[in-house]
């Protein structure tokens, strides 16, 4: 239900406005009704399970940065490509105007396309794409502990 003297960024307005109600009540009734029980088992850093092994600053492959950049490129083409297929799927102006504008529009997004699709074949041959694997080397251990003392074990 529209109301009338309300604009359609009124709506919009007060469809965000609403949503942060929402999320705000939500949260707070959370609170009110979660039991809080803190003990030092909760009150660790969570790392996906682990325990965290010395500081924050250590290496890690920089193919997550390619990834997620590459990732990105084609989120951005997304943005482009949902509303021209919005406009260009609208059978008003389809129909209230010549195919002069229509075929410029496809051709303009197939070269968009195209140049994306160059782009992550660029990306494939330079190599960005392939995960970089560690190298596997064997541990030269000399236990001071003799061979003949696991014998029991293997029986």
């Amino acid at each position: 239900m529209v109301m009338p003297n309300l604009s359609e960024f009124g709506t919009i307005l007060l469809f965000i406005v609403g949503a942060i109600v929402f999320a705000i009540i939500g949260l707070l009734v959370a609170k009110f009704i979660r039991p809080d029980k803190p003990n030092f088992e909760k009150l660790t850093t969570y790392e996906s399970g682990e325990d965290t092994v010395g500081n924050a600053w250590g290496k890690f492959n920089i193919q997550f940065y390619v990834v997620a950049i590459i990732f990105l490129l084609f989120e951005v083409e997304i943005i482009y490509l949902f509303p021209w297929a919005i406009v260009f799927g609208d059978k008003e102006l389809i129909e209230g105007t010549d195919w002069a504008w229509a075929w410029f529009a496809i051709t303009e997004m197939f070269i968009f396309i195209l140049l994306l699709a160059l782009s992550l074949i660029y990306a494939w041959r330079k190599g960005f794409l392939d995960w970089v694997k560690p190298v596997k080397s064997a541990i030269n251990y000399s236990s001071s502990i003799p061979k003949e003392a696991y014998k029991h074990l293997k029986g």
